[in-house]
């Protein structure tokens, strides 16, 4: 796992020449020593990955987008409208703004874990003083269980996380009719004179690379949907395990007020035996 992250570090510095992607993952790199199995899996393999695949390869083949886009025509004009009326958001924006919503929630997560440590320190200090060096180590070096306010906070983090999923992947499909690619598209905007064809540089390497990232946005609800549900199966284990433990402890104390009255009862009936011997 930590050679996946280094790699996918590694390449993400070198590639970043137009988006700083290695900021936004050392910012998220803190939630990793905080999240699930499931939750290491989505941030250290398909979030990276997507990224990767965005920088290195994505933006080359549709850098020439709207340059190669070229109709039948030499109205003035009628190419550009043609252009914005079929591609109105381009695809490398969406998904750069759909990764980015993405990983917003996970902060999210690691601003609660710094607030709750921030005031764990507070308390030490306060307690200890000048003794609380080595107290305030193991709390920089400890993880912090998921329970109480943070189960809340994780748990709405994926719920968000499948939110913007969904929701961009249907704005995808919404917007370009689709996840293919065609080749050719016939436009009547105005000022075209007539009905001309257009014609889509790349459409095959597109159409892959598309259906490659709606992938991948799949893949991620389906672990957001495993993880969610692992969370609550563990919160019910957990709660049922308090609840058996909390029983367990009222029958012991029942048990134990029991005798202390029958070791009263005793005492006090060994008592009046005495008196009525005397």
């Amino acid at each position: 796992n930590n050679t996946v992250c280094l790699f996918s570090t590694h390449i993400l510095m070198s590639a970043a020449d137009s988006m700083n992607w290695a900021a936004l993952y050392v910012q998220l790199g803190g939630v990793n020593r905080h999240s699930t199995s499931l939750g290491k899996v989505w941030l250290s393999v398909i979030f990276i990955f997507r990224i990767m695949i965005l920088v290195v390869a994505a933006e080359s083949v549709w850098g020439d987008e709207q340059s190669d886009f070229t109709c039948n025509t030499q109205q003035p004009g009628c190419k550009n409208v043609c252009y914005d009326h079929f591609f109105p958001v381009s695809h490398i924006r969406l998904w750069c703004l759909q990764l980015i919503f993405v990983s917003t929630p996970a902060l999210l997560v690691a601003m609660h874990v710094a607030y709750s440590k921030r005031e764990a320190k507070r308390s030490i200090l306060r307690a200890r003083g000048d003794k609380a060096e080595d107290d305030l180590k193991t709390l920089k070096n400890r993880r912090i269980s998921i329970t109480g306010p943070l189960w809340w906070t994780y748990a709405m983090s994926l719920l968000f996380r499948l939110i913007f999923e969904a929701g961009f992947m249907y704005g995808l499909y919404f917007v370009y009719d689709g996840f293919r690619m065609p080749r050719l598209v016939k436009c009547e905007q105005w000022p075209c004179p007539n009905k001309v064809d257009c014609f889509i540089s790349r459409p095959t390497e597109k159409t892959i690379f598309t259906i490659f990232m709606v992938a991948s946005s799949g893949l991620c609800i389906v672990l957001n949907v495993a993880e969610l549900f692992y969370l609550i199966a563990k919160a019910l284990i957990r709660c049922s395990g308090d609840s058996y433990a909390a029983s367990d402890r009222r029958v012991k104390d029942k048990a134990c007020r029991q005798n202390i009255r029958n070791e009263r009862l005793l005492s006090t009936t060994l008592t009046n035996t005495e008196n009525k011997t005397l």
